[in-house]
C-alpha cells in the first residue's frame, strides 16, 4: 500500500486526485498538510485523515511514503526537494517548477534520492497522442518541418478563478498564466514530438484584463531538427477549435475541426483515400490503447518498480521551454537555449 501524504489542496485538480487516491486499490491518504490552515482542515475532515501545519513533521513520518503536491507553483521547489531530501516518492501536478534554474535542482535532488517522480501530464497518455507519436517515430511524415498547436479556452472571459482559486490569477504565485497553466500541455507534447529547442520569438497579452496575468499567448520556436513550432495559448477563446498539426516533407497528421477529428496523409503509408484538396487523407480508427493515467504509472513505479512515461527530466523540459517562452517575450527579443 501507498501511503500519501497530500501537500496542500490550493489547486482546482487537489480533489480529483484525492478522489484517485481513494479509488485506487494500492493507495490511501494518510495525512494532508497545507500551509493554509482552513483550507487544510477542511480538507482533512472530508478525507476523515489528520491535518498537518508543519512540513518537516509530515516528511519525518515512518507511514508516509510519498507525497502527492498539489500547492501554487512558486511552492512546488520548496515542497520538491524537501520531499526528495527525505526519500519519499512524488507525484505533482505540472509545471514543475518555475525557472530552469529550479528545475535542475530538483532534477538532481530526485535522481540523487532515488524516488520515483512523476509530472501530471496526462495528454501523453491518450490513445490519438500515441498514435501521432508513433507516425513521426516511424518516419511516415518524412523530415518535419512545422507543427502548429492551439490549446485554450474561456477561463478569463468567464471568470473562473476566484476564492480558494484566485492565485491561478497572480503571477507572483502562479508563475504564469494561461501559457504556464493550460499551455503546459500542448508545450509538452510539441517538445516531446519535436526535440530540443535552439530558439524561440513569442507575443504574450492581457487581452481581457481580468486578472492581471497573461490570457493570449503566440511562440514561434526553432528546434535542432529544422522544424519550427507554432503555439498559440489562450483564456480568452469563447468558441471554436483547437486543433494540432504536423506537417513533413512527405505528409501529414492532424486533430482538426470541432470534433477534434485525426486525419493523416502520407506518401510512405499504405492507406485508403479519400479526396481532399487532391490529397490522399485517412481517418485513422486503429489507434494504440490509451497509457494508464500519469497517478496510476506513479503508483505503479512506486510499489512494482515500473518505469512510468513521464519523468521528472520531461518535467524539466517544459519549464525549460516555458521559460524561454516568456522571457522571448518580456525582453522582445529572440530567446536562444
Amino acid at each position: 500500500m501507498l501511503r500519501i501524504a497530500m501537500l496542500s489542496f490550493a489547486h482546482v485538480h487537489a480533489n480529483d486526485y484525492a478522489r484517485q487516491v481513494l479509488a485506487h486499490p494500492e493507495a490511501t491518504i494518510q495525512c494532508i498538510w497545507d500551509d493554509d490552515e482552513k483550507r487544510g482542515m477542511d480538507a482533512a475532515n472530508s478525507y476523515n485523515v489528520s491535518y498537518e501545519r508543519d512540513l518537516t513533521a509530515v516528511l519525518e513520518r515512518d507511514d508516509i511514503d510519498a507525497v502527492l503536491i498539489n500547492a501554487p507553483t512558486v511552492q512546488h521547489t520548496e515542497l520538491l526537494l524537501a520531499a526528495a531530501q527525505y526519500h519519499k516518492h512524488i507525484f505533482t501536478e505540472k509545471a514543475l517548477t518555475v525557472t530552469k534554474a529550479d528545475a535542475d535542482r530538483v532534477v538532481q535532488a530526485v535522481q540523487s534520492s532515488g524516488v520515483q517522480c512523476v509530472v501530471s501530464l496526462p495528454t501523453r497518455t491518450r490513445s490519438e497522442t500515441l498514435f501521432i507519436k508513433n507516425v513521426l517515430d516511424q518516419g511516415l511524415l518524412g523530415k518535419i518541418t512545422l507543427m502548429r498547436a492551439r490549446i485554450a479556452h474561456s477561463a478569463s472571459l468567464d471568470h473562473w478563478f476566484h476564492d480558494g482559486s484566485a492565485w491561478f490569477g497572480d503571477a507572483s504565485l502562479a508563475g504564469g498564466g494561461a501559457l504556464f497553466d493550460l499551455g503546459c500541455h500542448t508545450v509538452d507534447i510539441m517538445r516531446w514530438f519535436l526535440g530540443r529547442p535552439v530558439s524561440v520569438i513569442a507575443r504574450v497579452q492581457n487581452f481581457s484584463g481580468a486578472y492581471d496575468i497573461d490570457d493570449n499567448c503566440v511562440a514561434v520556436i526553432e528546434f535542432e531538427s529544422g522544424a519550427l513550432g507554432i503555439l498559440d495559448v489562450s483564456w480568452v477563446h469563447r468558441a471554436g477549435p483547437n486543433p494540432l498539426e504536423i506537417y513533413g516533407t512527405e505528409g501529414y497528421i492532424g486533430r482538426v475541426g470541432t470534433r477534434n477529428q485525426l486525419v493523416l496523409s502520407s506518401q510512405n503509408a499504405q492507406i485508403q483515400h479519400y479526396p481532399a484538396n487532391d490529397l490522399p487523407y485517412i481517418e485513422p480508427t486503429r489507434l494504440p490503447d490509451a497509457l494508464p493515467m500519469p497517478f496510476e504509472q506513479w503508483v505503479s513505479a512506486c510499489l512494482h518498480g515500473t518505469s512510468p512515461t513521464i519523468t521528472v527530466t520531461d518535467g524539466c523540459n517544459l519549464t525549460e521551454l516555458l521559460e524561454g517562452i516568456y522571457t522571448a517575450a518580456r525582453t522582445n527579443c529572440e530567446f536562444r537555449f
